[in-house]
């Protein structure tokens, strides 16, 4: 790095644990993956300085082994990694089943970046130069969260939706689905089990111009059975009579 680290980072006396802040009660625990030495050091020390207990990787391998053996809060991932990078390190952080909250940190600022990394699994984005009080508040905000499964691509059985790039399959077949009929089955595939309302269903795909007592609703549904299910001589979305419709959590039945 050829610039100083103060180009990068400005440091305030705000603290987690100041009267300016929510104090947090726990000590919270952050991993923060960083190649560079002194920016990796000069993050860690600020964190500290605010009550939480902080390990450093160096590369994205160390941080999945890490990742996989502690109960972290929050991981800081810079993108550019020896070996694999900052993305990629997210993907197989969730394709492992480790759902702590990612926030990346890059000086790769472009639209396509912030894009690939959100939709890579991440759960903020800060590029440098940055403040470490914004820093520190957005991990604030990402423990407060706290961790929950929230998978790519969202699989149902053998229905698998990807969101980001708009396709759909059933098992290693794609399914050509229209713009609603995407966003009800994402709806449905969100929450497998649960019975969901046919207002609830409406508000996720449609805008506040359809009233709840139009049938929409039922007529993509059965738009979706006749895509999703019956080609493949499979019954997943189940009517709920008097409550709504149900994606089977096992994602359908012959």
């Amino acid at each position: 790095m050829t610039a100083p680290l103060e180009a990068f980072i400005t440091i305030t006396g705000r603290s987690w644990n100041s009267h300016e802040t929510r104090v947090i009660a726990r000590l919270v625990r952050l991993l923060v993956v960083e190649d560079d030495i002194k920016m990796a050091a000069l993050v860690r020390r600020g964190l500290i300085e605010e009550g939480a207990a902080v390990d450093v990787a160096q590369s994205g391998e160390d941080a999945l082994w890490l990742a996989a053996s502690a109960p972290y809060d929050a991981v800081v991932l810079d993108v550019m990694l020896p070996g694999i990078d900052g993305f990629e390190t997210c993907r197989r952080l969730r394709d492992d089943g480790v759902w702590t909250p990612v926030l990346l940190l890059t000086a790769r600022d472009s639209v396509e970046d912030r894009v690939a990394g959100l939709d890579g699994g991440a759960d903020d984005y800060l590029t440098k130069p940055f403040s470490f009080a914004e820093l520190s508040a957005r991990l604030r905000a990402l423990v407060r969260r706290g961790q929950r499964e929230r998978p790519a691509v969202l699989e149902v059985g053998s229905l698998r939706l990807d969101p980001a790039t708009r396709q759909a399959w059933r098992g290693g077949e794609a399914v050509e689905l229209s713009t609603k009929e995407f966003a009800l089955l994402e709806a449905f595939m969100r929450r497998p089990g649960e019975v969901l309302s046919r207002l609830e269903l409406l508000e996720h795909a449609w805008d506040f111009g359809y009233e709840n007592r139009s049938n929409v609703i039922d007529v993509y549904v059965r738009y979706l059975r006749q895509k999703v299910d019956r080609p493949f001589g499979l019954d997943s979305i189940e009517t709920v009579r008097g409550a709504g419709y149900r994606l089977r959590a096992d994602g359908g039945k012959t």
